[in-house]
């Protein structure tokens, strides 16, 4: 059984991998950058692709986030 954990830090860990690829392929998209553009705290984004953060992302953030890495929502759940 999945728990929120797991789905939690692989949310984040595709954070970081499509906002690194974003930032090779286009330009340098900072967590402060991605933050900004969403209208979340830095500290948001670093503790989701740290995965060290207890908390979640809304559902609409993270939409958000999809559309700024033009990345289908999907695969941040792979």
């Amino acid at each position: 059984m999945i728990n929120e954990k797991i789905i939690n830090n692989k949310i984040g860990k595709n954070i970081k991998k499509y906002r690194m690829l974003y930032s090779i392929n286009y330009h340098n998209l900072t967590q402060k950058d991605l933050a900004e553009k969403i209208g979340v705290s830095v500290s948001l984004i670093g503790g989701l692709e740290s995965r060290k953060s207890n908390g979640g992302i809304s559902i609409y953030n993270l939409y958000k986030i999809s559309e700024i890495l033009n990345v289908p929502i999907d695969k941040f759940f792979e």
